[in-house]
């Protein structure tokens, strides 16, 4: 049974799907107009353990995420850089997907780009149009009328006789404590250059809330399970997303919203005068993995503000070295005799999977699950100090590892986290001779070095087994 906190009621409810089984999921996407940042990543990483968590759970999920391709920001950029809008915003995709990638996010069954769903927008602001709810003002642009639809304000609580009536906004993105008429479609002026569309209201472009709306039901249908975002997005995007859909088609827009709350860094709002505002490609030229990143990014309850630091990194890096030797000890026991496991061990594999899944399944409490893999982790390794472990018992633990794994996605080792550099393999062997020669200074001297590349040599019966600081 799932539960999540809606932000619609403002509650934690029992999770129903529309269609038993399957799962309509929408998350807000990048603004092609720049690299995404860790903030962002933090928001796409909350959607990736819910995905997954949804998966674990026996549901099918059909995931669409958004390319905002136009805009106020993708447009000055590409103003700015004088390339056309599709050339410039194309390396911001490429980098985004190249990204969810080494952070180990799940792809999206759909990617709809703005630009090839401007029919879709038209016809959703018609409807609008046709129901004298939208309205095309002097400057030309069409607006949704907030004094038209007296549900407005759903996802926030708004005072509707303070809402200054008749106030219009045409920017994206504004204050939050605009409660104005917001734009639909935008009137082309010569600031847009070449960017435009040829409409029933004249040529223009989209307003940024509305090509949500128009991709979300294109694939998802009027209706739909769950829709995710940042908390920013909350308002005015969210709530102008369900006003407008829910004015156009009549019926309710999406049953279960989901919100992330702020990245932060070092205690401080990510700002660039601040210098704390950091890309993920930032983040790896400092030497840290996707994983590590990935650990740091999901392991903070999704609603709460999420501190992002070095030093989290760190803790992160010696967390999943603890891991690692977990893994290693169960691999290197896992040949050998065909014995049956020992009932207890095969208790605490399954112990440890139905615990985890259940943490997750509660609104997707990260920390209570990573608590129950740590105490896997504990009596795992005490059960093999004790001779408890066999060959079936520790691949027994080998799959309750995986099983979790299906929802953290930090335990499978990247591949440079495992290639050994041959300078380093060259000082392991020159200390393995020093010490079979009793030479204790020089094999010390030789830890030392392999210490000062980056690498950690522990000796095994089996050899020795290289471990990344």
């Amino acid at each position: 049974m799932l539960h999540f906190y809606n932000s619609l009621t403002h509650r934690v409810d029992e999770f129903q799907p529309i269609q038993p089984g399957k799962v309509g999921m929408y998350t807000c996407g990048p603004t092609v107009y720049n690299y995404a940042h860790i903030g962002n990543f933090r928001c796409y990483a909350f959607e990736d353990i819910l995905k997954r968590t949804l998966l674990a759970s026996g549901l099918q999920v059909k995931h669409v995420m958004n390319l905002t391709d136009v805009d106020d920001k993708t447009i000055r950029g590409s103003q700015a850089e004088k390339l056309p809008l599709q050339q410039f915003t194309r390396k911001y995709k490429d980098a985004f997907f190249a990204d969810i990638k080494t952070l180990r996010i799940l792809p999206a069954d759909v990617y709809p780009a703005a630009t090839e769903t401007i029919p879709e927008m038209i016809q959703l602001i018609q409807t609008l149009f046709d129901k004298g709810i939208a309205y095309q003002a002097e400057d030309k642009s069409v607006y949704f009328s907030i004094a038209k639809w007296p549900k407005y304000g759903q996802l926030v609580n708004i005072d509707r006789d303070s809402m200054r009536i008749g106030v219009r906004i045409k920017m994206d993105e504004y204050a939050k404590d605009s409660m104005a008429d917001f734009a639909l479609w935008k009137a082309w002026d010569e600031a847009d250059g070449e960017v435009g569309w040829d409409s029933p209201w004249g040529r223009g472009r989209p307003g940024w809330h509305i090509e949500c709306s128009a991709m979300s039901s294109k694939y998802l249908g009027k209706t739909f399970d769950l829709h995710c975002g940042g908390i920013d997005n909350l308002f005015p995007h969210h709530e102008d997303e369900i006003a407008q859909s829910e004015a156009a088609n009549g019926c309710k827009f999406v049953n279960t919203w989901m919100h992330c709350a702020h990245l932060v860094v070092d205690g401080q709002k990510m700002s660039k005068s601040l210098g704390n505002f950091y890309t993920l490609k930032d983040v790896l030229a400092k030497g840290y993995s996707g994983r590590e990143i990935r650990y740091v990014l999901i392991s903070t309850y999704y609603r709460q503000s999420l501190n992002f630091s070095f030093q989290a990194l760190d803790e992160a890096r010696g967390n999943l070295q603890r891991i690692d030797a977990f893994t290693t000890r169960l691999k290197d026991l896992a040949s050998g005799s065909s014995d049956p496991a020992a009932p207890e061990i095969t208790a605490l594999a399954n112990d440890a999977k139905g615990k985890f899944l259940s943490a997750l399944q509660e609104d997707l409490n990260v920390s209570a699950g990573l608590g129950v893999l740590f105490d896997f982790i504990r009596d795992g390794n005490r059960a093999m100090d004790a001779g408890k472990v066999n060959a079936a018992g520790a691949n027994e633990l080998l799959k309750a590892l995986a099983s979790i794994d299906q929802i953290l996605a930090v335990i499978e080792p990247e591949a440079a986290d495992v290639s050994v550099p041959a300078e380093v393999i060259a000082l392991t062997e020159q200390r393995a001779a020093a010490r079979k020669a009793k030479d204790w200074t020089l094999a010390d001297q030789l830890r030392d070095q392999i210490t000062a590349l980056g690498w950690e040599v522990k000796d095994t019966p089996k050899g020795p087994q290289f471990v990344k600081k």
